[in-house]
């Protein structure tokens, strides 16, 4: 099956400095993926450039397919087309993708205008339909209010309801829960579960919170200074996460039955882009780092069905069941 969204080879460097050093999604209709990783990884950063939503200074290269149709690189007319009309992004912070001098209803209005032409009483009708939708309380007053009247959660709803407004098959999930209070985010994350169900997108959560991840996506990528180093079905992976970055990520989490135990935190951060060592990017920071870890980045390389690592310690378990299989 042809995918959605194919992302092959994305490299994103600003002044020189590569930030993206050569990432490969395969997103299939209708599916829902967790970007998750340390701040720094490059999460938004991929979904940016595949949208050319990157300022002018970034050299931007590779692959990115829509349906099959190259749109890296597109012309501005066909991008407007497909941003906001076939895919959807939900920013970090929603307060600030609003304008705040112009009332909901204009904004919205705005947005089905450009992506399904629609004006007049339809357009009114069609603003409060999608705030009723993602459940804001009397939503025909409300259209006329301005981003300042309303409260973190419902602003975030507003932002949901602008993305819905050009009926995306691919919703892009920029951390929707940042600054939002336990229930809010619960609430704001059965929004966004209830209505890919009811419409049948595809949705890419990027998250710091293994959790939320865990709960709504069917498959999760964890990115690691500018590369994807494993991806995996969701129970797999919090099951038994191969890689020593994911299984660092999953140790953190605090268990919640059995007995306690100590949080195996990772040590270091994240490489500064401009300095990244040889080889592997988390060999420094790795307590099962070898010496060919230090010799060259390793490569994303399948596991098993629908798994795939990008680790010495998995390429040369590869190799040996190769040979095995040989023999």
């Amino acid at each position: 099956m042809q995918p959605l969204v194919s992302i092959a080879d994305l490299r994103v460097a600003f002044n020189g400095v590569p930030v993206l050093r050569g990432v490969d999604i395969a997103l299939q209709k209708g599916e829902a993926l967790g970007l998750v990783g340390e701040s720094g990884s490059g999460k938004s950063v991929t979904w940016l450039a595949a949208l050319g939503l990157l300022p002018r200074q970034a050299k931007v290269a590779g692959s990115v397919l829509l349906d099959g149709r190259q749109i890296l690189g597109a012309p501005a007319a066909e991008l407007d087309q497909v941003r906001g009309g076939r895919i959807a992004m939900i920013f970090q912070d929603p307060a600030s993708a609003l304008n705040p001098v112009l009332t909901i209803r204009r904004q919205l209005s705005e947005a089905l205008a450009l992506h399904r032409d629609l004006s007049g009483e339809t357009v009114k009708a069609e603003a409060r339909r999608l705030l009723d939708l993602v459940g804001i309380p009397d939503a025909a007053r409300r259209l006329s209010a301005y981003p300042h009247e309303f409260s973190g959660g419902q602003v975030q709803r507003i932002m949901i309801a602008m993305a819905l407004a050009g009926n995306p098959d691919l919703l892009i999930a920029d951390e929707p829960t940042t600054a939002l209070d336990a229930t809010i985010q619960a609430q704001i994350l059965e929004l966004l579960s209830s209505i890919r169900r009811e419409m049948g997108m595809a949705m890419v959560l990027i998250s710091h919170d293994l959790g939320v991840v865990a709960e709504n996506c069917d498959r999760v990528a964890v990115m690691y200074a500018g590369r994807i180093v494993e991806q995996a079905p969701s129970h797999q992976l919090f099951a038994d996460p191969v890689h020593p970055y994911a299984q660092g990520l999953i140790g953190a989490l605090p268990p919640l039955d059995g007995p306690r135990r100590r949080l195996t935190a990772i040590p270091g951060t994240v490489p500064d882009p401009a300095h990244m060592p040889a080889g592997c990017a988390f060999a420094p920071r790795c307590a099962l780092a070898e010496e060919p870890c230090g010799l060259a980045a390793p490569t994303l390389v399948p596991i098993a069905n629908e798994r795939s690592v990008a680790c010495v310690r998995a390429e040369a378990s590869r190799r040996a069941l190769l040979r095995i299989a040989a023999e």
